[in-house]
């Protein structure tokens, strides 16, 4: 028997890094005053419908349930929590909001993205300010910080700064042209100018696409591009000028403007970003931006939003791309015991290492040596039960990495279990 395509089961070493990126992302968000929540996994399909319209269906998972009711699995969190803060007439704003888990989409496959995959996601709703957007950049760099997660570029950029470009190079505001023209702009990131050129020719003006096309490659600090281009001609310049400035302020180094970040989603209706690992071809590990329209979409004018999601599973890529494991499998530790006699001893200590929160496995099968060893590749450390050492009230600790061992007590290890992550010092 078979998934069906697009589906996949997450296995042990996959599960701990997800877990990994969940803890990291939880401890941030609650530093930074995020209320956590879970947004129902099944909407309403005309929930999903309110922004993209009929269009969405050809991207989701839908059906008719024994209601005969058209429903839906949740595609990203961000429809799922302006809902829900939508119908919330009497909550405080700003409203900070994060939420972490699955979602469905029902796109062709890719490297990093099956048809269920993980998010993470967090959203200010409230007075649109410069600050919200600051606030979300700065969270999603911080969190890739705490993924120890290095070359990491954020590319920030404006959308009525591009849209207003294209109105000027075209001489039109079409809103079908701007939307196709934007649409080539988000493709310059995985296809090539030529043939970007040779999907849109038949449309629109070779001479002026392959100008839009050069201006979505202008990228760098504010100094560079005003060097570089005549920024007096393009419309939220100043705003995005200032929102590089804020987060220059906030101690974020890691940014950069990009003229070629649109975003593909058409709700999007201001400042935009993506993160990338810029030593990787994986593509964007993170994006996002204010929404406005969506609220408004949701009849509560009153409300601006802004919000970030990131791809547990691309990012989960990267980290293996650059050598990271996660922090949940390197602390753990393998209980391994000579012979029989020494399994009572070696349960013994298993019990005292997890009641101190220190993760251990020990061998049930009653397995020799040579077994256990090869069934402990995941862990950081091995204790070694041996009957000579142990005769002297002793234990060998081994650091699975290099091989290197050393002598601990078991009266240390008694009174400081987490002693054993100090094999230098023993």
């Amino acid at each position: 028997m078979e998934l069906p395509r697009g589906m996949k089961d997450f296995e042990s070493t996959e599960n701990s890094s997800i877990e990994h990126i969940r803890y990291h992302f939880k401890q941030l968000s609650n530093l930074y005053g995020f209320a956590f929540m879970d947004p129902s996994p099944i909407e309403s399909l005309s929930t999903l419908e309110t922004k993209s319209g009929p269009a969405i269906r050809d991207e989701i998972y839908y059906f008719k349930d024994k209601g005969d009711r058209e429903i839906a699995l949740r595609f990203d969190f961000t429809m799922g929590l302006t809902r829900y803060i939508a119908s919330q007439k009497s909550m405080k704003l700003p409203a900070k909001l994060s939420s972490f888990g699955g979602v469905f989409r029902y796109d062709e496959p890719q490297k990093g993205r099956y048809r269920y995959f993980h998010q993470w996601d967090v959203e200010i709703y409230g007075k649109s300010t410069l600050e919200s957007e600051s606030e979300i950049i700065e969270f999603t760099s911080r969190l890739f910080d705490s993924l120890l997660l290095k070359n990491i570029i954020i590319d920030i950029n404006h959308r009525n700064l591009v849209e207003s470009y294209i109105n000027k190079i075209f001489n039109s505001t079409e809103s079908q042209l701007v939307a196709d023209i934007l649409r080539a702009v988000d493709k310059i990131q995985k296809k090539s100018k030529d043939k970007i050129i040779e999907e849109f020719q038949d449309r629109y003006d070779k001479e002026k696409l392959e100008k839009i096309l050069e201006f979505s490659q202008i990228k760098g600090t504010i100094k560079e591009i005003e060097n570089s281009f005549d920024i007096s001609q393009l419309e939220s310049w100043d705003e995005l000028k200032s929102l590089f400035l804020s987060l220059e302020n906030r101690g974020v180094s890691n940014i950069r403007i990009n003229f070629g970040i649109v975003r593909g989603l058409d709700y999007y209706s201001g400042i935009v970003f993506e993160v990338f690992d810029q030593n990787s071809t994986l593509g964007a590990l993170a994006g996002g931006g204010r929404y406005d329209t969506l609220t408004k979409a949701f009849k509560r004018e009153d409300i601006g939003a802004t919000g970030v999601a990131g791809g547990v599973e691309r990012i989960i890529l990267t980290m293996q791309e650059q050598h990271i494991i996660p922090q949940i499998i390197q602390n753990r530790i393998a209980v391994l015991y000579i012979n029989e006699e020494m399994q009572k001893v070696a349960h013994s200590i298993t019990s005292l290492l997890r009641l101190n929160q220190i993760p251990a496995d020990i061998d049930l099968a009653n397995r020799n040596l040579k077994k256990q060893m090869d069934n402990a590749n995941n862990a950081r450390y091995s204790i070694i039960v041996g009957p000579q050492e142990l005769e002297n009230g002793n234990v060998v600790l081994r650091d699975m990495n290099d091989g290197k061992e050393g002598i601990i007590s078991l009266e240390k290890l008694t009174e400081d279990p987490k002693s054993i992550f100090n094999l230098e010092t023993l």
